[in-house]
């Protein structure tokens, strides 16, 4: 049988896929329900909190830098990507190098991510997405399916394992209370073949039972040759309150995603034709000679008891599991990895003196991982696997303790230490060519993640905080046993001390709010990406690195919502990003790359949004995305250029009776047609450092909500 990539195979047909959709317009009017607004702008101006320590608590009070994306700033996007969202918090950088194939980087640079997500802990609800080998999967999501997202920066592995870029903590659909019962369809689609549809529903059934459940589909052609993606999405979140202090949850996700890769183009091929997939040449045959793409087919799931211990106690237990079937036709092999990943989570969490001149918290708990990945490497006869180049067996198993306490006194100065111990190794065995009949242990020392931090209310409108944190992050992997297909027993782990301050400032009545840090992060053993002649890749330490950083995050609402005027709400945000990150002592061969901007990381990025209200239920949002030179390879003899991007989306909200909203809404992205790579390929052998984003496109569609 042909192993060839065939990304249109693996959805039901296009009869099925319309005769689900009427059924799921059918369906939704028919659920109990209670009307609510597509985009909820009754919430603007109430108090924005988190739950990043297990506890809500007010972001203005909160000792770390950290950055939410909540349903009104998802719901401003067309649907289909969180990259412009996840762009609006300052120290954060997603980027796209062809529709399916996302990076994320938090206060760092990518040079660990040539795709994927690395060196960052993602978490869904209690379920970490970042598998034992170090690897997220973050492009497996559907935006649809989240409700909200909190951004942790800087290394916060007190509480969440290693890591030295940050924490992402995604809340899906379904862990909301707010209403009994909602159910919503989108339908849109676009330029270059885009379309993408979501049925979303939650309903309580009985007073101990809730679920909700999400779904989605998507495609798109892409803008460049050879580029073009498909993704299936099930999602669901079941809730099982069998006492009014203990619930039982199972939280599932399974992903169906497939995408082609164009690859990486040298400057004269991006001038000269941005849509080009990477050609031949007379040494290596191209991406669309080779059917290049990536099959991701993942399923997760878990179950969490979360239950209260009389008044004062509470335990959090979670189990999780995780499968992944993968296979990425490259330009010199066909890869095929098999993933699978179990573990578990636990901790207690304990308040204590509740008066109004002090109280306290208390937090211990455990997380553990093991993770068996296979790797296999073929040769690739223009996208059909061929003979066996190198397979190999790894297993990988990492756990950490870690225990927290704050202190809140006269509910002004909220003092806050934690402390991991983070455990990290993994084990080896070729397969073929030669087999080897044991597995060889790499074992990492154990290593400490202390945190101190502290939080004061100058008055009720103002905070300042300031924090010290150790960040540590292994290799992953992808990293151990790259491209190159040698397993890399060398390659160690990075670490780092950071310093912060910040502070948060609004007005009384929340119509002006500003948030800012300042943060000096020493990182020595840096890993860096590195391209052999071969195309093939490799990783290796880098010596130490500085990142010296600025971020700032304003709001204001000009107008509140909910005037009589003509315009009936202005609200203007504006986020602006700062970083010298320079390489200390990194030397490759006979090259000095000691004082070098950081490869992949632009000085300034500045996000500016305005969100418009008008009468009859129809709302505008506006935003530009303004990125300075990026350097591209670690010689800084490349630079990408700066680039500013235009987003705009029109809405209009219609009730249909008493229960059921329609909404109509159109956009555009690139609207000043901006020639620019949105996913830089760093290091490139070659030359062929450019990606070409989309010039000028548009999207449409219907949405339903009961």
């Amino acid at each position: 049988m042909d192993d060839r990539v065939l990304i249109l195979n693996f959805v039901p047909s296009s009869l099925s896929m319309i005769r689900f959709i009427l059924f799921c317009i059918v369906l939704v009017p028919a659920f109990p329900s209670v009307a609510t607004a597509l985009q909820d702008t009754t919430t603007h101006l109430e108090e924005v909190t988190v739950r990043a320590y297990f506890t809500e608590q007010p972001l203005l009070r909160l000792t770390a830098s950290a950055g939410v994306v909540g349903r009104t700033t998802l719901g401003h996007q067309q649907g289909t990507t969180l990259l412009p969202a996840i762009n609006t918090v300052p120290g954060v950088r997603m980027e796209e190098r062809s529709p399916g194939s996302y990076r994320l980087s938090l206060r760092g640079s990518l040079l660990r991510s040539p795709f994927g997500v690395r060196n960052v802990k993602v978490y869904l609800d209690e379920i970490p997405l970042t598998d034992a080998g170090g690897n997220t999967y973050i492009n497996l999501l559907d935006a649809g399916g989240i409700a909200e997202i909190e951004v942790l920066k800087g290394p916060d592995g007190s509480l969440f394992g290693a890591n030295s870029g940050g924490v992402v903590l995604i809340r899906p659909q379904g862990m909301r209370d707010e209403q009994d019962h909602t159910a919503s369809l989108r339908v849109n689609g676009g330029s270059f073949g885009l379309f993408h549809e979501q049925l979303s529903t939650t309903l309580n059934p009985s007073p101990g039972y809730r679920f909700g459940f999400s779904q989605a589909y998507q495609r798109a052609d892409g803008y460049r040759q050879h580029s073009a993606m498909k993704r299936a999405a099930f999602q669901t979140v079941q809730r099982w309150n069998y006492k009014p202090e203990s619930e039982l949850r199972l939280i599932a996700l399974y992903s169906d995603l497939r995408y082609l890769t164009p690859g990486g183009l040298t400057e004269a091929q991006y001038t000269n034709n941005p849509k080009l997939a990477r050609p031949a040449t007379p040494a290596t045959p191209g991406a669309l000679e080779q059917q290049a793409g990536i099959v991701n087919q993942t399923l997760i799931g878990g179950l969490v008891h979360d239950t209260r211990i009389g008044t004062r106690l509470k335990h959090v237990a979670t189990v999780f599991g995780s499968h992944t079937d993968f296979s990425n036709p490259f330009i010199t092999n066909y890869e095929i990895r098999d993933e699978a990943n179990v573990g578990f989570r636990t901790y207690l969490d304990y308040t204590g003196g509740r008066s109004t001149a002090f109280s306290w918290h208390a937090n211990v708990g455990m997380e553990w991982q093991y993770g068996k990945n296979d790797f296999a490497n073929y040769e690739n006869h223009g996208g059909v696997r061929g003979d066996a180049m190198a397979i190999d067996a790894l297993r990988s198993n990492q756990h950490f303790y870690f225990a927290r306490f704050s202190a809140d006194v006269y509910h002004r100065l909220l003092l806050e230490t934690s402390l991991s111990l983070n455990y990290y190794g993994y084990r080896f065995r070729p397969l073929f060519p030669d087999s080897e009949p044991r597995y060889t242990r790499r074992t990492f020392d154990a290593e400490w993640m202390p945190r101190a931090a502290l939080s004061y209310m100058f008055n009720p409108q103002s905070a300042g905080r300031v924090s010290v944190s150790r960040g540590y992050s292994p290799p992953t992997l992808e990293e151990v046993r790259a491209s190159d297909q040698v397993i890399n027993t060398a390659l160690g782990a990075e670490t780092g001390w950071n310093y912060e301050i910040g502070f948060r400032w609004q007005t009384p009545n929340r119509r002006v709010t500003l948030d800012g840090s300042v943060f000096y992060y020493r990182m020595e053993d840096a890993i860096v990406r590195q391209i052999l002649e071969t195309d093939a890749e490799f990783f290796d330490n880098a010596g130490g690195v500085t990142q010296r950083g600025i971020e700032l995050s304003t709001s204001t609402w000009v107008i509140e919502p909910g005037q009589t005027s003509w315009l009936r709400g202005l609200q203007l945000g504006a986020n602006l990003t700062l970083s010298k990150f320079r390489f200390g002592d990194y030397r490759v061969g006979n090259d000095d790359f000691t004082g070098n901007k950081l490869t992949g990381v632009p000085g300034t990025t500045l996000v500016s949004s305005a969100s418009m209200q008008f009468p009859k239920g129809i709302g505008a949002y506006v935003m530009h995305n303004y990125t300075s030179a990026i350097p591209l390879n670690d010689a800084n003899t490349v630079f990408a250029n700066a680039y500013h991007v235009l987003q705009a989306k029109v809405t209009w909200d219609k009730p249909l009776g008493s229960n059921v909203i329609f909404q109509v809404f159109v956009g555009g992205d690139n609207l000043l047609n901006q020639r620019y790579s949105l996913g830089n390929d760093i290091n490139a052998f070659g030359g062929r450092f450019f990606n070409a984003a989309s010039p000028r496109n548009f999207y449409g569609g219907i949405a339903l909500r009961i």
